[in-house]
């Protein structure tokens, strides 16, 4: 079982890592890290928009997958 604990402890950093990572891209009232990478420029086509979505899901699977290793840990550790 020591095996299985170093790897969900793993993808649990990995995951915690990502969603640091995410969440401070999201662009806020003041804009966010996003405007660093062009997110917060102003296109005809609407693709902050689509990026922006796309961003949203990602930090919501990542929640996810971050909130099923919290729970394999505490399976595991108890």
């Amino acid at each position: 079982m020591a095996i299985l604990q170093v790897v969900v402890i793993t993808i649990h950093v990995l995951l915690s890592l990502g969603l640091i990572l995410l969440i401070l891209l999201h662009s806020g009232r003041g804009g966010g890290l996003s405007d660093a990478f062009g997110g917060g420029m102003n296109s005809s086509m609407g693709g902050s928009v689509v990026a922006e979505r796309n961003l949203s899901r990602l930090t919501v699977i990542t929640v996810i997958g971050f909130a099923v290793t919290t729970i394999a840990l505490i399976w595991i550790l108890a």
